[in-house]
């Protein structure tokens, strides 16, 4: 019998109920939105939320924010949109793996960065020096969806972006565990491939350990996590702490690794020149648009202080558009080829 439009976000609901794990976040019993709306008669609370995600004009402007090479000339360098996506592949099947939510992980992973800065968390550590008010992508982030774009997401989704800290030292859910576990492999292990594409390093520059404990490539270090992830957890989910583990020899490798990054890539010299370039142009933006704020986007809120409309409009700018601004007001003699007082556009 064939199943009647009004019907099918219940049947979706009826069918979590079936077949997710116990602890799986349910749609039917979300803990809700800031603002209550009336349910939608084919998509589940979860599924409404990615697709107000992946509509969002932050989201749209990652495809030109840096992952990890600034700019970058060629096409196959990830971007914060390329990375998100590959956080939401790998958390999906993880969470399928698990008979979680996987819209909810989908969810959480393609709006994790959507607070990112121009520039990475080069960008954001300058921005965050500057600003009397500090600067955080994850803060950003909750900012733009709450306050900037207004998508009134649910309180599953918004607790993923925010990540934990000392006040808040758990998720909510299993889900947004795996899409902090994701995250984390995600970009180490793309981070290699970038930087062996931009001729920085070879595969077998990593230490020995590491690449017989995670794998020789990145198809076999990714397999192994997640198989370690799946594995790990469903033995954890079980006890008295539920959570989304990793084995004590890949947790340790994977530290290895990012040790290793940091030391051989993320700090190398031609990267610490970069940061420097990078800092040069977001603090003359940041102290241009202090002197002269009436260049600032129409469209943030007027009523807040200068300060935060700054950063909203600074930490909205792609990488080029970052680039353009500064050669546009604070190069001499620049040919100005696009509009200077180009609107901020998270509202427009």
């Amino acid at each position: 019998m064939a199943l009647g439009v009004m019907h099918i976000r219940e049947s979706t609901e009826a069918l979590e109920q079936r077949v997710l794990h116990p602890l799986a976040a349910r749609s039917s019993q979300t803990l809700g939105r800031e603002v209550p709306e009336a349910p939608c008669s084919i998509r589940t609370v979860f599924q409404r939320d990615r697709d107000r995600i992946l509509h969002s004009k932050a989201f749209r402007r990652l495809k030109h924010k840096t992952q990890m090479f600034i700019a970058p000339v060629g096409d196959h360098y990830r971007t914060r949109l390329t990375h998100s996506l590959e956080v939401a592949q790998v958390s999906r099947t993880i969470a399928r793996a698990l008979r979680l939510n996987e819209d909810l992980t989908e969810s959480i992973a393609l709006a994790h960065d959507v607070g990112h800065p121009p520039f990475g968390h080069t960008g954001e550590h300058v921005l965050d020096e500057l600003s009397p008010i500090g600067f955080h992508h994850q803060k950003q982030g909750l900012r733009i969806v709450k306050t900037l774009e207004k998508l009134n997401l649910t309180v599953e989704v918004l607790d993923g972006m925010e990540g934990t800290t000392e006040q808040k030292p758990n998720f909510l859910t299993l889900e947004a565990q795996i899409v902090d576990t994701a995250d984390r492999m995600a970009y180490l292990h793309h981070d290699v491939e970038d930087a062996r594409r931009a001729g920085i390093m070879l595969d077998s520059d990593l230490p020995t350990e590491i690449l017989e404990t995670l794998g020789h490539t990145r198809h076999e270090r990714l397999d192994r996590m997640v198989i370690d992830i799946v594995r790990h957890s469903l033995t954890a989910m079980e006890s008295d702490e539920p959570r989304i583990a990793l084995s004590s020899e890949i947790r340790e490798a994977v530290m290895g690794l990012r040790q290793w990054m940091f030391d051989h890539i993320y700090l190398a010299p031609e990267r610490l020149e970069q940061t420097e370039n990078v800092r040069r142009v977001i603090t003359a933006l940041y102290e241009f648009y202090m002197k002269r704020p009436e260049l600032l986007s129409d469209n943030l809120p007027e009523t807040d202080p200068v300060e935060r409309r700054i950063l909203d409009y600074i930490s909205g700018m792609t990488d080029r558009f970052a680039i353009e601004a500064y050669q546009a007001h604070l190069l001499p003699n620049t040919y100005q080829a696009f509009t200077v007082n180009r609107p901020y556009e998270g509202l427009s």
